[in-house]
């Protein structure tokens, strides 16, 4: 007669810890969910609550090491059975999972020690023996796999019947969690999609070697965005470090010496690359201000059109749900009307220079930029931009933007004035963007990402280049847009693809990763600071330069 195992019962070795925890994501500042204010309301966990954990796969130490396992086996999480080798079944192979070392120095094979990730340890078990691990018999039982309970004196094996029910009471708060972002009340179900969204974060990071290219002041944000759970993610510079490991390499492709890539792509190591999200901070990278967001992708560079990138699938072949897309329209909303652009926030109106002349803006950018030089499939000179766009609308009032790095001093692509107003009728340096994207009928690009920001903004935009939003129907388009892009998106796909499903967030007042959502919230805030004496050095450093570039000029 199998023995209930009920919430009344004690739970040992993980009473300690809550089922329902926050993986320890590298630089984070919460290690667990924070409970809310108790209250006289009545609260009920979800019937299906057990369904989503097994879809999900969350619950207990979810990120931790996944090891190699027979194809069936017992798994043994019991110091008595193993000091009394109590394993059951002999036809089976048996998998010891001690909670200490101590236990299993008789025991020569199928051993697995330290922290592992117990979904994965018990999706291919036939049954658990265990000293009554709260934690594994609940995640046993969603699972479906036989529950045995040894006796500590005689190692006797008995046959349980798990109550998931009333583990699920023990061991998850039916009156929620708080959100570690906003420090508001969610429910239980809430609670266990964030851990979902977490789980797929870490599981996508498994297996990778580690990185190299970044620069040491992007690391700590970067670290907590490429972690797979089992260990930390390291950093490494040069290609000799890395070879040992097996696994792809994570790239900051312009920082990395081409040797090293040579070498790694001569070893047929496959390379992810990594560069900043379309939402990347408040100020720029060239200050050394640490992105909030990432794009990582293991095909290719996303503003390369010379091959297919995870994001250029996404758009082509992507389907979209009416929850994600109603989403997406919500968060451009939300960004056009707080005046977000990838370094800065400016909602300011700008009065129109030339009444109701046409206004173009020509974005310049960074001449030397991988996406310049990928993307703009030989069109790599910002002045070479502004010639092409005076012959297309040559009774427009143009306005050209420097880029803010080049503006700053620290990148190649400043036109000198005298030739920049052969053509432009006005230079607009510190204005922000998106003030100048309102004001203007049109915006006229390269490969620049002003091209997408205004696209949020209900603007005509015009590439002549192929940026990764060419293409799909939403631009007019005189760059050689590769034949394969012949999808049809509208706003809200492109940006549920660009903003919701490629990127990577980082939440800089937590150190978790965060939805877009979230960031968005912290950069209106203004709850990013910048004020790091490394950023102060490199704004003065780039005040030298511009000023010694004027001198030259």
């Amino acid at each position: 007669m199998p023995v209930p195992v009920t919430a009344d019962r004690p739970l040992q070795a993980t009473a300690c810890l809550p089922f329902l925890r926050i993986p320890p994501f590298p630089g984070s500042k919460i290690d667990r969910f924070r409970m809310p204010e108790p209250d006289l309301a009545e609260h009920h966990l979800p019937g299906d609550l057990s369904d989503l954990l097994r879809e999900l796969r969350v619950g207990g130490s979810f990120w931790a090491a996944k090891p190699e396992l027979p194809e069936s086996y017992i798994l043994v999480r019991s110091h008595a059975a193993i000091e009394h080798s109590a394993t059951g079944n002999g036809e089976l192979p048996v998998v010891f999972w001690p909670e200490s070392n101590q236990s299993v120095v008789k025991i020569a094979r199928n051993i697995v020690t330290g922290e592992c990730d117990p979904w994965h340890m018990l999706s291919d078990a036939e049954a658990l023996i265990t000293d009554q691990n709260g934690e594994l018999v609940l995640i046993a039982a969603i699972l479906g796999v036989a529950v045995h309970v040894c006796d500590p004196k005689t190692g006797e094996l008995r046959r349980c019947a798990p109550d998931i029910t009333g583990l699920l009471h023990e061991l998850v708060s039916a009156a929620g969690y708080l959100d570690p972002f906003t420090g508001k009340p969610i429910s239980a179900r809430e609670t266990v999609q964030l851990l979902g969204f977490w789980r797929r974060l870490i599981d996508a990071n498994r297996g990778m070697a580690g990185g190299l290219g970044f620069a040491f002041w992007k690391q700590d944000n970067i670290a907590a965005l490429l972690w797979g759970g089992d260990g930390p993610f390291e950093f490494f510079r040069s290609d000799a470090d890395i070879h040992e490991r097996s696994g792809p390499v994570a790239v900051w492709r312009s920082k990395t010496p081409i040797g090293a890539l040579a070498s790694l792509e001569d070893k047929g190591r496959a390379l992810i690359e990594v560069e900043d999200g379309f939402l990347r901070s408040q100020g720029l990278g060239a200050d050394c201000i640490p992105p909030l967001s990432i794009t990582m992708d293991r095909l290719g560079a996303y503003f390369d059109p010379g091959r297919p990138s995870e994001l250029e699938n996404l758009l082509q072949n992507g389907e979209f749900d009416a929850r994600s897309l109603e989403r997406a329209r919500h968060l451009r909303q939300v960004i056009v009307e707080a005046g977000l652009s990838k370094y800065s926030r400016g909602d300011e109106a700008i009065s129109r220079p030339s009444g109701s002349r046409r206004h173009i803006l020509v974005p310049g950018q960074v001449e030397d930029d991988r996406s310049v030089q990928l993307g703009g499939c030989g069109l790599t000179a910002n002045l070479d931009l502004l010639v092409r766009v005076r012959q297309e609308a040559p009774d427009a009032y143009i306005l050209y933007k420097p880029h803010p790095d080049v503006l700053a001093g620290h990148r190649k692509g400043m036109i000198p004035e005298e030739q920049c107003v052969r053509y432009a009728d006005e230079i607009v340096g510190e204005e922000s963007i998106s003030a100048l994207i309102g004001m203007v009928d049109e915006v006229h690009v390269n490969t620049s990402l002003a091209g997408f920001e205004a696209l949020m903004r209900g603007k005509p935009v015009t590439t002549y280049g192929v940026p990764f939003y060419a293409g799909w129907g939403l631009t007019r388009d005189f760059g050689p847009v590769p034949s394969r892009r012949n999808a049809t998106r509208t706003l809200d796909e492109l940006v549920a693809a660009a903003l919701l499903s490629y990127p990577r967030y980082l939440d800089p007042a937590t150190g978790l990763p965060c939805p877009p959502e979230v960031v968005v919230a912290r950069l209106i805030d203004g709850e990013v600071p910048d004020t790091s004496l490394l950023v102060a050095a490199r704004r003065l450093q780039g005040k030298v330069l511009r000023s010694v570039r004027s001198l030259v000029q």
